[in-house]
């Protein structure tokens, strides 16, 4: 087999994504799957079992390769350190993946840069807790997604179950948002970056459940704020990749940094369809340090959907109804068991009428849910 030009951790539907682009600008792919059958390695020939928490795993998968990237964030820093000293160049780096690994790290930088961020601190216990005030939310500073390892706290025994963890913790204001918004970059090694529209996220059950780009009534200084916050943030933390810059536009016409992602990200799917250059494609463009591409948007609105396990267990099967129902949405499937609440898929529609697709891109997206 033909020597590969970039690794990538993790065997999620994000890597599943970057094989098409990849496969477009002639990049063979070497990837560290979980499994053999997980939904990248479905898609990826030059598959390697493994751990992305075993260094001999990583230096196995990184043999012969310059550049290392990920489908999460969670390779420990030191095995990065260990990978970039070996010669490989971790994309982002372990400088900069720090502070999307650790929420208590991010805030503190931030905070240093005087980038606004929800009031936070520390806590270690009730005490802590009650005397940072109420409501709040209460955060593990690692390992928490999708609305795991977070906790909205009115009164001192909604802290408990947090508490017990026996994590580290911080704790952040309940911020008044009228709505989250999504700025994404993508960023080369010598500070190059392309700005995709700042989108609205809309959550469920604190999923991602659907995104609106670019996002609605958002005024036009509020958005140019946004998308240069992301720029600065990618900037200063010397990101190279893609990065996600998790935003609340509060009630009173702020924006406030909720989260980071240094990756491919779920707000920035509606791009494969609906943008001139994909995240996906403008991800290995940056970690390869090739010229990025335009984020410029192909229609006046793309919505993306996420598919969620529901009573549909047969994708496959059902795929078709779907098709045939909206015969101008996109559907993209992981290739994953259905599980209840699990994203499985996602559906894109792109048009003029911002009613008309998001009830087609809505419809799609049902009939692969619960038909």
């Amino acid at each position: 087999m033909a020597r590969a030009h970039l690794a990538v951790i993790g065997g999620g539907q994000l890597a599943r994504m970057m094989q098409q682009p990849a496969i477009a600008l002639g990049l063979r792919i070497r990837l560290l799957a979980e499994g053999p059958d997980v939904s990248a390695a479905q898609v990826v020939a030059d598959s390697v079992v493994g751990d992305h928490t075993v260094l001999a795993d990583l230096e196995a998968v990184a043999e012969g390769v310059s550049v290392v990237t990920f489908d999460h964030e969670h390779v420990p820093p030191e095995h990065l350190r260990a990978l970039a000293a070996a010669g490989h160049a971790p994309r982002p780096g372990p400088h900069a993946l720090l502070f999307a690994q650790d929420k208590g790290e991010m805030r503190e930088r931030l905070t240093e840069l005087g980038v606004p961020c929800p009031r936070w601190a520390f806590v270690t216990s009730a005490e802590d807790v009650a005397a940072f005030g109420f409501p709040a939310v209460v955060k593990t500073t690692r390992g928490g997604y999708d609305g795991k390892g977070v906790w909205v706290v009115r009164e001192p025994s909604d802290a408990e179950d947090a508490l017990a963890a026996g994590v580290p913790l911080i704790a952040e204001e309940l911020v008044d948002f009228r709505r989250e918004l999504s700025a994404q970059v993508a960023r080369r090694p010598g500070g190059e970056v392309a700005r995709y529209p700042v989108v609205e996220s809309r959550q469920a059950n604190g999923v991602c459940a659907e995104v609106v780009a670019p996002a609605p009534d958002l005024d036009p200084a509020l958005a140019e704020q946004a998308a240069a916050l992301a720029e600065r943030v990618a900037t200063e933390l010397d990101v190279v990749g893609m990065l996600a810059v998790e935003l609340f536009e509060t009630a009173d016409g702020r924006v406030l940094v909720n989260e980071l992602a240094m990756r491919p990200h779920n707000t920035g799917h509606w791009s494969i369809d609906g943008a001139v250059t994909s995240q996906f494609e403008n991800h290995l463009r940056a970690v390869m340090d090739l010229p990025l591409g335009s984020a410029r948007p192909l229609a006046a609105w793309s919505v993306m959907v996420n598919v969620l396990g529901g009573s549909v267990t047969d994708l496959e099967a059902q795929l078709p109804v779907a098709l045939a129902a909206v015969p101008h949405a996109k559907v993209h499937l992981y290739g994953k068991a259905v599980k209840p609440g699990r994203k499985v898929g996602h559906v894109t529609v792109v048009g003029d009428d911002l009613d008309a697709v998001l009830a087609d891109a809505r419809r799609a997206a049902a009939l692969l849910t619960d038909g």
